[in-house]
């Protein structure tokens, strides 16, 4: 029986979204939710933004990605895993730090939705001022 392979954990967040990401040596299978990348999120662009660690790294179809995503929307997610993607990474391999931080993969996005005040119809927006 072989022994099971080891994986490397790295957590993402983005705005409400968490990204629970597993890397492990392989041959490149990519599934966020027990679905193929294509299929979870199907932008281009959300796509090449969740993946963009694994290129800048020069790992991309030498590793298996195995991530658990929820709340917030897709371009939350997409970020999360992005974020998640790069720890994993950098677990991996360390050596690999210097350009993933050039690249601005190892931040967090911190920009958040602004709460809405109470009196007022959103987070800025007031109602109209009547003088008379």
């Amino acid at each position: 029986m072989q022994a099971p392979a080891m994986y490397f954990w790295g957590t993402g967040r983005r705005k409400n979204a968490v990204a629970r990401v597993r890397i492990r040596p392989g041959e490149g299978t990519i599934l966020v939710n027990n679905r193929t990348i294509e299929d979870y999120l199907p932008r281009f662009f959300w796509k090449t933004q969740a993946l963009e660690a694994l290129k800048v790294a020069g790992v991309e179809g030498k590793v298996d990605v195995l991530v658990r995503a929820h709340g917030g929307g897709l371009t939350g997610q997409a970020g999360a895993i992005r974020l998640g993607l790069a720890r994993a990474l950098l677990k991996l391999n360390p050596q690999s730090r210097p350009a993933l931080k050039k690249a601005g993969l190892l931040c967090r996005d911190s920009r958040m939705v602004e709460r809405k005040k109470f009196g007022q119809k959103g987070a800025r927006a007031r109602f109209q001022y009547s003088k008379r």
